[in-house]
């Protein structure tokens, strides 16, 4: 099975740098999109809603800011929308596909430019929702697949600049602990059980790829999908955005 997940920067500026036409080639079971930028009633072509595909989009309140969407090829049981998080579910951050033992998961996290203290506090509120949410699915009897613009860098590794981004948000200590204490209680970081080069990254805020990349695009899956990982990578030959495509495939069967 093969997922792929991408943080668009606007769908619609995407797809006119080809990322619809590049879909066609990946032959993806599911595609989980992010950062639309748009409600699903501008997206008036038929290029949004590609035939093999059964297309759920959840758009921010206003239809003009965040926004993620799920292409799945085989029907879901359930489509879920939003964490239950009352001060962001509006802000169309989540959606779900639920199957019988899985549910395939979009996420978009709260953003912060230049080190606003405001936005990192609502950045923060959003993540001490999150870590107990995702404790508390870990009792359901399936497995879960979480993919997502996180706003976060892990390790030294998943940065090209530590020095220079050591204090700025997306890896500050207080939020690489959220992830250590994420990976150590139940969630694995796909990507990184199938690729440890430490030159691999998925976005480039000043919009160079040549410096300053950033690992903070990831599949997190739950543990019991550790040995169900084949494959990852990074897709860097066109530009879509300013994040790149992640590719992941797993041997399991829906």
């Amino acid at each position: 099975m093969r997922i792929i997940s991408f943080s668009a920067d606007g769908l619609l500026s995407a797809a006119e740098k080809g990322f619809y036409d590049w879909l066609t080639e990946q032959d993806a079971d599911f595609v989980c999109i992010q950062d639309l930028r748009c409600s699903e009633y501008d997206l008036q072509d038929d290029l949004y809603f590609p035939k093999d595909y059964n297309a759920y989009f959840f758009d921010d309140i206003d239809g003009k800011a965040n926004g993620v969407a799920i292409y799945c090829r085989q029907l879901p049981k359930a489509i879920m929308t939003g964490l239950g998080f009352a001060d962001f579910d509006m802000e169309g951050r989540y959606i779900q596909a639920d199957y019988e033992n899985l549910s395939v998961a979009c996420l978009l996290a709260p953003q912060v430019v230049d080190n606003d203290a405001d936005a990192q506090a609502r950045k923060n509120e959003f993540y001490s929702l999150l870590g107990p949410h995702l404790q508390k699915i870990r009792n359901k009897r399936r497995e879960f697949i979480i993919c997502g613009n996180w706003q976060l860098a892990h390790t030294p590794g998943d940065l090209q600049d530590t020095e220079r981004n050591s204090t700025t948000s997306g890896f500050l200590a207080e939020e690489r602990q959220w992830l250590n204490e994420l990976f150590d209680e139940g969630y694995v970081d796909a990507f990184r059980e199938v690729n440890s080069d430490h030159d691999e990254f998925s976005w480039w805020p000043d919009g160079d790829r040549e410096s300053n990349g950033w690992r903070t695009d990831f599949h997190v899956v739950s543990e019991g999908l550790r040995y169900n990982i084949d494959y990852g990578a990074i897709y860097t030959s066109k530009e879509f955005s300013s994040h790149a495509p992640i590719i992941m495939d797993y041997d399991i069967e829906l």
